[in-house]
């Protein structure tokens, strides 16, 4: 089964914000593509995972169709939360932080 991967207004918000942070440290480094790249990785690996694979994910408290996924990037990487829907075969991403960012719960 393959499930369709949608992103919540939340988690949107948080691409925004994620790509926001990186322009700043882009302005730094003077690597501007370094943003793109960062939005791109996370786009990529949750329709590559998610979309197959999202059981192979940690389960993320006591529902075991809320869980998270781990997103390298660099040295580091993000985290997105994510829900099974099973009934519309889709996969809906609430929440993503940089892994070195408090909890979004």
């Amino acid at each position: 089964m393959t499930f369709a991967v949608e992103w919540s207004e939340t988690a949107e918000e948080d691409l925004d914000r994620l790509h926001e942070y990186r322009l700043e440290r882009a302005r730094i480094a003077e690597d501007f593509d370094l943003a793109s790249r960062a939005l791109e990785a996370i786009r990529v690996t949750a329709q590559g995972v998610l979309a197959r694979t999202p059981y192979s994910c940690r389960k993320a408290g006591r529902d075991p169709l809320w869980r998270e996924v781990v997103m390298p990037f660099g040295s580091t990487g993000y985290i997105a939360l994510f829900e099974i829907l099973l009934a519309k075969e889709v996969v809906m991403v609430h929440a993503v932080r940089h892994q070195l960012e408090e909890d979004y719960r």
